[in-house]
């Protein structure tokens, strides 16, 4: 027999619920406190069973199954970036003692309204909300409240991003401009599907140079900050393991060392 048609493909077995098995041999560690990064995405997950032991857990993805239940993640206090999408998610509650939460993508589920996300609002260090992504065609319920955005902005006044577009900071000048050429549109810029004859309406909105993409120092900043925080990831990781196999080396040299006992 053929031991290569045994042997499971990692990125497309199928599992039902999490158990501390599936979270070592994703990640190779041994201890389940050491898990910084996880990835479950698309494993046709719906029981979260063990994962709430990963206290240390930072980033973790668990789009694309079929979880209902968030429950198992209110231990995670650490955890900065969280993605759910494409779930059957309706409550949210679990995750409001994520206290260190930054980045939350929730789109493709069953949140049917603002109350829903109503529990959050204690989680002051949230910056970036996803509740619908165009990209993959992902929504929510609560989406077709013409106002949602409105009202989710004013609810956490802290956010930077919302759905993918940038409300605040670098970036957010280009979505505002082209709501306001939206706006104009269907305020009546065009009369019976023919331009109004102004001469002023031909003038450009913006600069010549203001497509021209200008890359700061702050930018340059910025990407090696994250690239350095990456490298530091994987530094602590590497730490981690090497760490246990000196342990594990160390405890068989004493073990051979010891004198042999005999008998009188």
């Amino acid at each position: 027999m053929d031991s290569k048609r045994d042997m499971k493909d990692p990125e497309t077995e199928r599992v039902s619920k999490v158990t501390a098995g599936l979270l070592k041999s994703r990640t190779g560690e041994f201890d389940l406190e050491s898990i910084l990064f996880l990835k479950l995405r698309g494993l046709g997950i719906f029981d979260l069973g063990c994962i709430g032991e990963c206290i240390t857990l930072e980033r973790l993805d668990l789009s694309c199954n079929n979880i209902t239940n968030l429950a198992p993640l209110s231990s995670l206090r650490l955890l900065l970036v969280l993605n759910v999408s494409a779930n059957r998610i309706t409550s949210l509650e679990a995750i409001s003692s994520c206290d260190s939460l930054q980045s939350l993508n929730v789109s493709g589920n069953l949140i049917s309204s603002i109350d829903n996300i109503h529990c959050l609002r204690s989680l002051r260090k949230l910056e970036n909300i996803r509740l619908k992504d165009n990209t993959y065609n992902y929504t929510n319920p609560v989406c077709k409240n013409s106002t949602y955005r409105n009202i989710i902005l004013e609810m956490f006044p802290n956010i930077r991003v919302l759905d993918g577009e940038r409300v605040v900071g670098r970036g957010s000048d280009l979505y505002q401009l082209c709501k306001d050429i939206d706006e104009t549109i269907k305020a009546g810029a065009y009369r019976n599907g023919q331009l109004p004859e102004r001469s002023d309406y031909y003038k450009p909105w913006v600069e010549n140079n203001f497509w021209e993409i200008k890359r700061s120092n702050n930018a340059i900043i910025d990407e090696a900050y994250k690239q350095f925080n990456d490298v530091l990831h994987e530094c602590r990781l590497l730490n981690n393991r090497a760490a246990h196999a000196i342990s594990q080396t160390e405890r068989s040299l004493s073990l051979k060392n010891l004198p042999k006992q005999y008998a009188v």
